[in-house]
């Protein structure tokens, strides 16, 4: 019986590991859960799965579930909050295995902590790798415990890797779908709307991610991942644009063998895989062959994608550049989802923050927090300074009109 904490129970890969752990309830016992701000969802999932503990993010949402929870005699359930909560969460002494699924950095100290306490950890959250990888990539050495990617493409890695050592890989293929304006001109990006955005030709997933994968950014993300699980060089990483989400990675060896994995795109399969590794079982989720008829491949447009050739820049560079390249993402993306900015001033904000932020070397996950904190206030400033210029011209046209 493996014992299951969950990061980012209320979110879209926490739901499909409870959706596993109830295919196999002999195999899993969800132990712990940090639920985030998703109060309906927490009081839901408490009640199902009865976790030891449980974590909101906020004080007035543990104060509100604690009461729930009394009022239907649900007893035996701690609910904690915050940081120092899903820290708990992720260290319970009953744990054995912690999915590590909150969006964004939130989650960096937790996953942190439960690798430090010798935790096995499946990594569904690419940010914190992202920020903080060289940090978490080195506390699991010391520990002797395994990462175990939960991202598609990096499972897919992972399993293609059994097939061969690293020191005999040349070169690690990471496929992209291409998002919905693949064949959309760059000129036409200053016109996409949100919702058009948000309309995936391949994956449901949350919001953020879903526009990290419309800009590359996404996989820009997953260069970085891919650079630090298997300790590669970005040289080494190559991304092929593959619309048809088929073949999820690749992976090329130094005699020309290239071992490629495709299944269906359902993230239990990886969920699947990650916790009962490295063991395989039995499932239903099965593909057909008979779509592998017809697969295109074609190299990204770093041009017209800019934010995959930043990611690129950024994981050279290392340190806290790559810290700011996901805070930058993440105060864009949010600012164009609220209607602040335009889809194409997305990767313009981005490399404004690269440029005004330095590259040195992150020695805890403190200062990890502190760069995350300085690229986020330059990039809200620069989304801000935007904002004032558009409603300045804005103004400037209704006068002239006037």
């Amino acid at each position: 019986m493996k014992r299951i904490a969950i990061l980012g129970s209320t979110g879209s890969i926490g739901r499909s590991t409870l959706s596993v752990a109830e295919s196999y309830p002999e195999r899993f016992q969800i132990v712990t859960l940090a639920a985030g701000s998703n109060l309906d969802a927490a009081f839901s999932q408490a009640s199902r799965w009865r976790p030891r503990v449980i974590s909101m993010a906020a004080e007035a949402d543990a104060d509100a579930l604690r009461a729930r929870l009394k009022a239907v005699e649900l007893r035996g359930i701690e609910v904690v909050h915050g940081s120092g909560g899903a820290v708990q969460v992720a260290t319970h002494p009953e744990v054995d295995f912690v999915v590590s699924a909150i969006v964004g950095v939130a989650g960096l100290e937790a996953t942190y902590e439960a690798v430090r306490a010798g935790k096995i950890l499946g990594l569904a959250n690419k940010e914190c790798l992202v920020a903080a990888g060289e940090l978490i990539t080195a506390e699991a050495r010391r520990q002797g415990k395994p990462l175990l990617p939960i991202d598609s493409e990096h499972n897919a890695i992972h399993q293609c890797l059994r097939g061969g050592q690293i020191n005999e890989v040349e070169r690690i293929w990471l496929t992209a779908s291409g998002g919905p304006f693949l064949n959309t001109p760059q000129s036409e990006f200053d016109a996409i709307t949100v919702e058009q955005a948000l309309n995936h030709p391949t994956w449901k997933m949350g919001r953020r991610i879903t526009i990290d994968s419309a800009t590359l950014m996404n996989k820009g993300f997953e260069v970085i991942e891919a650079c630090r699980l298997f300790q590669m060089p970005p040289a080494k990483v190559e991304v092929m644009v593959h619309p048809q989400s088929t073949i999820h990675s690749m992976v090329e060896f130094v005699d020309g063998s290239i071992l490629a994995q495709f299944s269906v795109t359902d993230m239990r399969l990886p969920i699947l895989y990650a916790l009962t590794y490295p063991e395989r079982i039995q499932s239903d989720m099965r593909f057909s062959v008979s779509d592998l008829r017809h697969l295109d491949f074609s190299p990204p447009d770093l041009k017209k994608f800019p934010c995959l050739r930043l990611a690129y820049e950024a994981v050279e560079c290392g340190g806290a550049k790559t810290v700011a390249l996901n805070a930058a993402d993440e105060v864009a993306v949010a600012a164009f989802l609220e209607g602040k900015i335009g889809f194409g001033e997305i990767p313009v904000i981005i490399e404004e923050v690269l440029a005004a932020i330095g590259s040195g070397k992150l020695e805890s996950i403190a200062s990890v927090l502190e760069a995350d904190a300085e690229s986020r206030r330059y990039a809200q400033l620069r989304v801000d300074n935007r904002k004032k210029t558009i409603s300045k011209i804005a103004g400037s046209r209704a006068t002239s009109f006037a």
